[in-house]
């Protein structure tokens, strides 16, 4: 707390402002001996509560004393500073708090207080530049990740700790982790894309770099939780390294987006760990911090002028007894009926503050009671899910072969297999069932389809894209066996009976000539493909399906390789590829 003061005043020094006296407790202590404080009964109490005035719009409250309940012995101490803003006033509230043999806890909030009602205000609330200065002098951790302020760059030999770090379950907060595109240099990306990308996050998440070593062996030992190209993961507490189901749960922001506007990325980024915060629950240290009860200010004269005296300060016990001009302490003395409302006041301030932090330990414990029963059915799922598609390829087998008496009985079972499961809410859950269509393989970057999630029709186009890859998967069946009658879009066009239908409209045989005439936009639809399909490994892949309206929504881009290989290669999902009308 000490070096929170000495940052604080320098801060207000720096912006102009008058710099506080040395609180109270500081002066105690250099009057005392280490441990003399805590371990002679005759130490003076904690001193009270006190309100300073610095300048005519800043204030600045600070308290000490014992923590409620247990453990006993805790002991906090917390500074709130209050600065004019534009429409409102900007709230910083430091608590420090600490108990024998345990760990200390410290807790910085920064908040945006509107003057009035109705006015608008900025959503986001900057890291504040204390955070930035604080954490360097300390040793500030996050169960055994380390706290900095700026990200630290891995080396191949510390891949292991860094996933340790990952799995850890005493871990509270997000780690992010930004990869470096192999072809530029590590100091460049640092400097001009990771630095101001992750400047929002300090104290917010563990900042990390793969450097170029580390990273393949990072991404081989994480198969479903890779990070590469330039692209930023977010992982949350509890990463289950085996699990591809949990993959999906830990967000993942494309170089792209971050080529797009790096400002606009980093605010996109710093989302999941600012609620992450927010709803976290507080430890037990930092929980037992009774609220803040500011003392009434003592009010100044009208008109001070040069021969009228100061008013009547409190003792030397009291801080801002030798303080500079403009700085006022709390009184001593109360009225018996204010004293009253005021401890109802806090009493009643109080009770909301638990019933809040109550209402995070029950949001905490249900999501991870949640994520329990996700981790138990999802080995279920995936077995019913394969099962499933067996009873509609087998329903549709049946079809062909049986004819038109078959229908009825086709139907039965495609109406008992869509009751049985739904389409993915998400593209985390597409990719991880993928396999339930043994004729499609997908080749794509999986990071350009996960980043779908982040938009804002992201489970509508999730349902679209199942519906399309259904179609496709039936087409493909048929096509194998030579009974398909044309290519994907006349299959939609004259779907069978009993068979998934996919809008005909939505279905596109190729791109335009424009497209196909322009090097850069052919080779963006020059995607993956096994070496038995081309030995370059890449084929241009102009059908596509329309997920959604408008020029920039998502596309699925496809080749159909049925006659040759028996099977349909996926080598894109993502947002529309550059054409004529996208920006």
């Amino acid at each position: 707390m000490a070096l929170a003061d000495q940052l604080l005043a320098a801060w207000l020094k720096q912006e102009g402002h008058e710099e506080p006296p040395p609180p109270a407790e500081h002066r105690r202590a250099e009057q005392h001996p280490a441990g003399a404080v805590a371990a002679d009964p005759a130490a003076p109490p904690a001193p009270p509560p006190e309100r300073l005035r610095l300048g005519e719009r800043v204030l600045l409250d600070r308290d000490t004393g014992a923590l409620r309940g247990r453990p006993p012995g805790g002991r906090y101490s917390r500074r709130r500073l209050r600065t004019p803003a534009a429409h409102g006033i900007e709230q910083l509230t430091l608590t420090v708090a600490s108990a024998t043999e345990q760990p200390c806890w410290l807790r910085l909030e920064a908040e945006h207080l509107p003057t009035g009602a109705g006015i608008r205000t900025s959503s986001r609330v900057p890291v504040p530049e204390l955070a930035r200065g604080l954490l360097p002098l300390l040793d500030a951790t996050d169960g055994p990740v380390a706290l900095s302020a700026r990200p630290r760059v891995i080396a191949k030999g510390e891949v292991d700790a860094l996933i340790d770090e990952l799995c850890d379950p005493e871990r509270r907060l997000p780690v992010v982790v930004a990869s470096v595109p192999p072809a530029v240099a590590m100091d460049t990306w640092l400097a001009e894309v990771v630095h101001p990308l992750l400047r929002q996050l300090t104290g917010l998440a563990s900042l990390y770099v793969l450097g170029h070593a580390a990273l393949p062996l990072f991404n081989v030992a994480l198969e479903y939780h890779k990070v590469y190209g330039g692209a930023v993961r977010t992982y949350l507490p509890e990463v289950d390294p085996a699990s591809r189901h949990d993959g999906a749960r830990h967000p993942v922001m494309p170089r792209r987006r971050i080529d797009e506007d790096v400002r606009r990325a980093a605010a996109l980024l710093a989302r999941e760990p600012r609620r992450f915060a927010a709803e976290l629950p507080l430890p037990d240290l930092l929980a037992a911090v009774p609220v803040l009860q500011p003392p009434p200010m003592e009010p100044r004269p009208a008109h001070p002028g040069p021969a009228q005296p100061r008013p009547a300060r409190p003792g030397p016990a009291e801080s801002g007894a030798g303080a500079g001009s403009g700085t006022v302490a709390a009184p001593r003395g109360t009225v018996p009926g204010q004293a009253s409302a005021s401890a109802a006041d806090r009493c009643e301030r109080q009770s909301r503050a638990d019933e809040l932090e109550q209402v995070r330990r029950s949001l905490d414990s249900s999501r991870r009671r949640q994520a329990r029963l996700l981790a138990e059915t999802d080995q279920q799922d995936a077995v019913l899910r394969h099962v499933s598609a067996q009873v509609r390829a087998l329903a549709a087998r049946l079809c062909t072969l049986a004819g038109p008496d078959a229908l009825d009985h086709a139907g039965l079972a495609a109406d008992v297999c869509a009751e049985e499961e739904c389409a993915p809410g998400s593209f985390g859950e597409l990719v991880c069932r993928f396999a339930e269509f043994p004729l499609l393989e997908f080749t794509g970057d999986e990071k350009e389809t996960l980043a779908l999630d982040g938009q804002c029709d992201g489970s509508g186009w999730a349902r679209l894209t199942w519906d399309g890859l259904t179609a496709l998967q039936e087409y493909a069946a048929a096509a194998v066996r030579g009974e398909a009658g044309g290519d994907f879009k006349q299959w939609c066009e004259h779907t069978p009976a009993g068979c998934h239908h996919f809008p005909p409209r939505k279905a596109v045989r190729g791109e335009s000539r424009t497209v196909t005439s322009h090097g850069k936009w052919k080779r963006q639809r020059m995607l993956p493909v096994p070496a038995c399909v081309d030995s370059s490994r890449r084929a241009f892949m102009g059908a596509h399906l329309r997920i959604g309206g408008g020029g920039t929504a998502p596309r699925v881009h496809y080749l159909d390789d049925c006659s040759r290989s028996g099977r349909i290669y996926v080598g894109y999902i993502g947002l529309h590829l550059t054409n004529t009308r996208t920006n």
